[in-house]
């Protein structure tokens, strides 16, 4: 299984040729993908408009989730305090999280976002 950070989201969506759109059908080919609902709420929260927003919850609605759990703010949290520790800050809470539901569930995480 794959979990899709929203960074790949935002590029396909942005790539109005498709190009991106075939080369993550090509990288996922046969696997099973999964968002969190972190990814739900930054891709909705970004909707430039209501026909956007009703277009993308529709598609989001149909979407396979990995939910977090009740470790998974603490852990989080954990995270985020490790990397300030060593003078590293991440840029977003929210990228924590993500990546915490990708190992509780011992999953690979597709991103393109600097802070992973």
């Amino acid at each position: 299984m794959i979990l899709v950070d929203t960074s790949i989201w935002i590029d396909i969506f942005r790539d109005h040729k498709g190009s991106l759109a075939q080369t993550f059908r090509d990288l996922i080919q046969d696997n099973i993908y999964a968002l969190t609902r972190f990814t739900q709420l930054e891709l909705l929260q970004g909707s430039k408009n209501k026909g956007e927003w009703r277009r993308l919850q529709r598609y989001l609605s149909t979407q396979f989730y990995l939910e977090a759990s009740q470790d998974t703010w603490v852990e989080a949290a954990r995270i985020y305090f490790e990397l300030r520790r060593i003078g590293k800050t991440a840029h977003s809470p929210i990228d924590c999280c993500i990546a915490q539901v990708a190992i509780e569930n011992e999953v690979v995480l597709l991103h393109r976002d600097h802070d992973f």
